[in-house]
């Protein structure tokens, strides 16, 4: 597996369960099991992948921009995060906040998929892409649990 099946197979999970989550209503176990599921799972992907993907990017110039846009990104990504915890489950502007999330998630996994992806795979060697998958999984899994 290389790093961008790695990252990937995140995005895909996030995507489902920001789908479940903005389908769910009122303040049930249901909403606020699903919100905690997709705070932890974005938190571990944030973490992996901007210590073993964009920080071995940002050493070449032409990744330098494109990754300090993918880190601005995840810190919006928790700010929306953020206002979700401050908000009531059973409030109509937590499900405002949610989908807003989802949104600014989609944006996020769109743009990497679709165009970091191709740049960082100029700038990786084969090698490389399958060392940093190892490394991004492995600080994922350890994320995951902690």
């Amino acid at each position: 597996m290389n790093i961008f099946e790695a990252l990937r197979q995140s995005h895909d999970r996030q995507r489902e369960l920001l789908e479940q989550l903005v389908a769910t209503s009122g303040d049930t176990p249901e909403r606020k099991a699903l919100f905690q599921e997709i705070q932890v799972e974005l938190a571990a992907h944030e973490r992996a992948e901007e210590r073993h993907f964009y920080r071995p990017i940002m050493l070449d110039d032409n990744g330098v921009e494109p990754s300090r846009h993918g880190i601005a990104e995840h810190h919006e990504i928790d700010e929306i995060l953020e206002l979700l915890q401050e908000t009531e489950f059973s409030s109509p502007a937590w499900l405002v906040h949610a989908k807003a999330l989802q949104h600014k998630v989609l944006h996020h996994l769109e743009e990497e998929e679709r165009k970091f992806f191709q740049m960082a795979g100029k700038i990786l060697s084969q090698q490389e892409k399958q060392q940093l998958s190892t490394k991004y999984l492995h600080d994922y899994q350890d994320a995951l649990t902690q």
